[in-house]
């Protein structure tokens, strides 16, 4: 009934988040303005699911875990949701909460690829690669070796098709999680990117990232959009508050920013945190 093309924007909340004026209205009122219509909204508790269905979008409310609510907890949970979404089919859209939208984020996709994903990066080296040299002058001649190094994808807003490789994948993060007392970005990148190895055999996952200038994180808008004249006709396509913890905030200023023209919107913030 939600997915369009077979594919589907998902976001999980909990109570959390869905307060009156909240992030995860903020979230809604950006994907209805982006007239994003295929989007679907995981709540973990009745509160959640009664709150965005009273505002008007589908909720589905998935029990999986007693006592989770931080962030980091409920970005875990992440995982086990999509997998039964690409057993069935669909394409997903994954995306936090603490993420504006601007336009409608289907229409920027590439779709070449298993995982397609927002970069942690905040210039062309840092978002798609770069040889990253190591200086160890005992070597005299052999001294520099050289390394490809790439900065992380965030594991906040990414699309993936229903390939055996992305399930794969996703398997593979679940039993680490499960297993492993570990961070679940860290995690989703170690098995997209680390190779096959003498006893391990990666999922084999094709990966794309995403424009950092239209998949925006908010390193990228607080330390050099909102300073550069260059870009003041750009518009993202989504923003997502991941380096900043005043994040409902932030968000607030994002949509008077792009949203309602007040220009001054973002001023008052510093670059990074206080």
């Amino acid at each position: 009934q939600v997915a369009k093309d077979n594919e589907v924007m998902v976001a999980i909340s909990n109570a959390n988040y869905a307060q009156p004026g909240g992030m995860l209205d903020l979230w809604m009122a950006g994907v209805r303005r982006a007239n994003v219509t295929n989007a679907l909204i995981v709540a973990l508790d009745d509160a959640t699911q009664q709150h965005a269905e009273s505002l008007g979008f589908t909720a589905y409310q998935m029990s999986l875990q007693k006592g989770v609510g931080s962030n980091h907890a409920v970005s875990g949970l992440k995982f086990r949701v999509l997998r039964p979404m690409l057993d069935l089919g669909y394409a997903v859209l994954l995306s936090d909460v603490d993420i504006i939208t601007l336009q409608n984020p289907f229409q920027f996709l590439h779709r070449d690829s298993d995982v397609e994903g927002m970069s942690d990066g905040w210039d062309n080296a840092t978002a798609y690669g770069y040889n990253d040299v190591r200086d160890d002058a005992a070597m005299g001649w052999a001294r520099y070796a050289h390394s490809m190094r790439v900065f992380v994808m965030n594991s906040g807003l990414f699309y993936m098709r229903p390939t055996r490789a992305s399930v794969d994948l996703l398997d593979r993060i679940v039993h680490r999680l499960n297993t492993e007392d570990g961070w679940d970005q860290a995690i989703f990148n170690e098995v997209i990117f680390f190779p096959s190895r003498p006893g391990y055999t990666d999922p084999g996952v094709t990966r794309r990232i995403m424009d950092f200038m239209l998949f925006m994180n908010s390193k990228v808008l607080f330390r050099q959009v909102r300073h550069d004249s260059r870009y003041e006709s750009l518009r993202p396509v989504m923003i997502h508050v991941n380096y900043h913890p005043d994040k409902n905030a932030r968000m607030l200023a994002v949509v008077d920013y792009y949203v309602n023209n007040k220009k001054s919107a973002l001023q008052p913030f510093p670059d990074g945190s206080e």
